[in-house]
């Protein structure tokens, strides 16, 4: 173990800090600002460690904009969060294998950033003084985006750090930086022939997503990985659109009053069931850039259900 006792600027210590500020967006994906229902980034952190964990001395701690302030600094060789309020501070760094950039996956064998060797990634979390001489570790990446400058405007991770031994007590961690929710969740009832009774999450460390238009005010999502593709289309009731915070129900094809649903893992050839718009943006054209949403369906008449939830940037 080892303690500090301030912010180290050392790898990163020359970038520019990027500071949270609420209500702006950045990066890649920036869904359109809308009254209700809209997608908003998340910036916040939080761990749990173990008895015995030197680090997080065996507590829970969990931060917002509203408690702490947030930063970012770094690139995509290496990056920092730092969450400080009036009474503590916490820093969780991660990098990239030598010569390497961060994008989103597993890192596994990881060892203390700043010491770290050979090809392996660094993490170090460290607060309130209280550092590691070595790590044992590992950490997956969600999202992460940068700007034209190479400054990192978008991240989302999780983490494991053991401080010294490789079964020490454990600290386990959350970091988000103006990140939007990307994932795609389903579960699959015995019987049910579209999923095949299985029950699999995807998110952006495994799988890649898309969100397009179809047919009349429709859209198309997919969700591809872990030896999977999934689509997904949803469309609103004939002379309707698509509202957050509606309930619609669905079949093979719409008419009045009736939506289309069609998940389709190996894909049904009638459907029953419903989806649920819980937030939608649309930029200027209308066209639908951010969506959550649920649904249940059924295949065939049959009692089974598929049911699934999807996050695409909401």
């Amino acid at each position: 173990m080892r303690t500090r006792t301030g912010w180290r600027r050392g790898l990163l210590g020359a970038l520019t800090s990027l500071t949270v500020a609420l209500g702006l967006t950045t990066g890649l994906v920036q869904p359109a600002t809308a009254a209700d229902g809209t997608p908003r980034a998340v910036t916040s952190y939080r761990h749990t460690s173990e008895a015995g964990d030197w680090i997080g001395q065996g507590g829970s701690v969990a931060h917002t904009p509203s408690t702490a302030r947030i930063t970012v600094d770094g690139a995509l060789e290496g990056v920092r969060l730092r969450a400080e309020s009036d009474t503590e501070w916490w820093e969780v760094e991660l990098a990239a294998p030598a010569g390497e950039k961060l994008h989103p996956g597993v890192y596994r064998d990881a060892e203390r950033a700043s010491s770290r060797t050979g090809r392996a990634p660094g993490l170090d979390v460290s607060g309130q003084s209280r550092g590691c001489n070595t790590v044992h570790g590992r950490f997956t990446i969600h999202q992460i985006e940068a700007d034209a400058s190479g400054a990192v405007t978008v991240l989302d991770a999780t983490y494991t750090q053991r401080c010294d031994t490789a079964d020490a007590p454990a600290l386990t961690g959350v970091v988000k930086y103006r990140a939007y929710p990307l994932s795609y969740t389903y579960r699959s009832e015995p019987g049910d022939y579209a999923g095949q009774g299985r029950t699999l999450t995807h998110t952006g460390a495994s799988s890649l997503f898309s969100l397009d238009g179809w047919g009349v005010g429709g859209v198309s999502f997919r969700a591809e990985g872990k030896r999977e593709r999934w689509s997904v289309l949803l469309a609103p009731p004939t002379g309707e659109r698509l509202e957050a915070g509606r309930t619609y129900r669905a079949a093979e094809s719409t008419g009045p009053g009736v939506g289309l649903l069609s998940a389709s893992g190996f894909g049904c050839n009638t459907v029953t069931g419903s989806f649920t718009i819980t937030k939608l943006a649309r930029d200027d054209d209308d066209t639908v850039t951010a969506l959550a949403a649920t649904f249940v369906q059924h295949c065939e008449g049959a009692e089974p259900a598929l049911r699934g939830t999807i996050h695409y940037y909401a």
